[in-house]
């Protein structure tokens, strides 16, 4: 199988963390976005993953590398492709047409997800939702009494059906998509001035294919700073307590709370850390309290209450109590 990850968005609504760094490279409690995507989505589909194919901009060498790596570590041969103009979502995947063969899964870096459901080799395909109360702002699917699709929805502005698309699509015949996607590309059919994928399931569906949906137990954004500290919260909660063994912190007078992600070579001084924190390798924190954040590495918090924040590596934060607080790389608030 081959997974297919399209990611060559800027991130906008996440900076400044995003200025340096991509979001899917962006970690959540210890690992980034998006190899917590691949190590989930590869138990999901209870199949040995191939290829994993990222659709990226120019993001530079840097990143193309330590995408490469993320995936050589899960023994799971890389390829790079570029979309370099934002035509919509099946024209982002038609940038990896070469990958779309054979059982295929398409996976979004937006979000994360939880689930304990493995898919049916049998099926032709799956779509995964979730239910919500609001469905108003996502594409939403309606389905048979055998969960099977027969329409999507775009922002219903009246109710059609509270399961949300969250963004991962498996199919049995990677070619059959490819096939469908040239059409609307070569025809140039599209909705919004975008070339959209529902465009091209929604040709599937008429030429019978059957595309069941899936529903996941939790999905968890990570689109701006408030969202991704809630989902940090919630890896946390499932991942329970997660520091290594070996990691040489150091720990003087000071409470860990659980569940927390603590990296390498951390030192505590006369702090209170906890819950739902994840804290990055080499940053020093002292006379603090922080809470519900994510703070990355080779930072220093000195005399600091922080909660429900993010602080990027090599932040020096100082003499400030009580702030919610999305800082960059290398800020300094003394």
């Amino acid at each position: 199988m081959n997974i297919i990850i399209p990611m060559a968005g800027l991130g906008k609504r996440m900076r400044p963390h995003t200025l340096t760094t991509p979001k899917p490279l962006l970690e959540i409690a210890g690992k980034s976005i998006v190899e917590r995507l691949i190590i989930d989505t590869s138990v999901m589909v209870n199949q040995k993953i191939d290829e994993v194919a990222f659709i990226i901009g120019n993001f530079g060498e840097v990143v193309e590398k330590n995408l490469c790596s993320i995936a050589e570590k899960l023994n799971i041969k890389p390829v790079i492709y570029y979309q370099y103009e934002a035509l919509g979502t099946a024209h982002a995947i038609s940038m990896a047409k070469d990958s779309l063969k054979g059982n295929v899964l398409i996976a979004y870096a937006d979000t994360l997800f939880s689930t304990d459901f493995t898919i049916d080799a049998n099926e032709e395909a799956y779509i995964w939702v979730k239910k919500i109360i609001d469905p108003s702002q996502f594409g939403v699917v309606e389905c048979n009494s055998l969960g099977y699709i027969t329409r999507f929805v775009e922002k219903p502005k009246s109710f059609i059906s509270d399961l949300a698309i969250i963004g991962i699509y498996y199919f049995k015949n990677g070619e059959f998509l490819r096939k469908e996607i040239d059409y609307l590309l070569e025809n140039n059919i599209t909705g919004n001035g975008e070339y959209q994928l529902t465009d091209a399931l929604e040709n599937m569906i008429k030429k019978d294919t059957k595309i069941k949906v899936a529903e996941v137990n939790g999905w968890y954004d990570c689109g701006n700073r408030i969202a991704t500290v809630e989902t940090n919260k919630e890896i946390l909660k499932l991942m329970k307590f997660e520091s290594s063994a070996d990691s040489n912190s150091v720990n003087i007078n000071s409470d860990i709370i659980e569940p927390c992600y603590i990296g390498k070579d951390v030192k505590f001084i006369n702090s209170k850390i906890g819950p739902y924190v994840s804290i990055g390798d080499g940053t020093i924190i002292e006379d603090s309290r922080i809470e519900n954040s994510i703070v990355y590495n080779n930072c220093h918090i000195k005399n600091a209450e922080v909660c429900n924040s993010m602080l990027g590596s090599y932040v020096k934060y100082y003499n400030n109590r009580g702030n919610e607080l999305s800082l960059g790389e290398y800020s300094e608030v003394l």
